[in-house]
């Protein structure tokens, strides 16, 4: 079902399913929930670190969102073999340039920050696609070894 065109700022829910996600808290809150559920990220430190790199990874593609975007319009958790796979939709058609860069953290924080630097070294699988009904859809794959 296609998401609901909102203007920035508004502060209805997008939606997963019946769970409203409005926040990077709530995002993370339900990945974690939905990691456990499907057995990942229960066998020691290691696996306790990717999902840690998941979390990090959840926040910043949906703070992106909401900050940059103009707003979250749709949030998406899919557990696969390899790990698990998001998709964020927002209200903005703007590609981040830094997203197809080399994941380079900056030297200083003049503007820009280090959150596609992040997502680019912990996820794999990153793609950027407009939405036949505005904005855009960023999908990753997030691995849990």
């Amino acid at each position: 079902m296609p998401a609901e065109r909102r203007p920035a700022g508004d502060s209805r829910a997008a939606h997963t399913g019946s769970v409203p996600i409005t926040s990077a808290a709530a995002a993370r809150s339900y990945v974690r929930s939905v990691v456990e559920a499907h057995g990942h990220g229960s066998s020691g430190p290691t696996a306790e670190r990717a999902v840690i790199d998941l979390l990090l990874v959840v926040s910043e593609l949906v703070t992106n969102a909401i900050r940059h975007g103009r707003g979250l319009a749709g949030f998406e958790v899919d557990p696969v073999p390899e790990g698990v796979r998001l998709s964020v939709h927002d209200y903005s058609e703007t590609v981040p340039s830094a997203a197809y860069g080399p994941g380079t953290l900056p030297h200083s924080h003049e503007g820009n920050g280090y959150g596609w630097p992040l997502i680019i070294r912990l996820s794999r699988e990153i793609h950027i696609e407009r939405r036949r009904e505005g904005g855009k859809t960023v999908s990753v794959l997030v691995p849990l070894t």
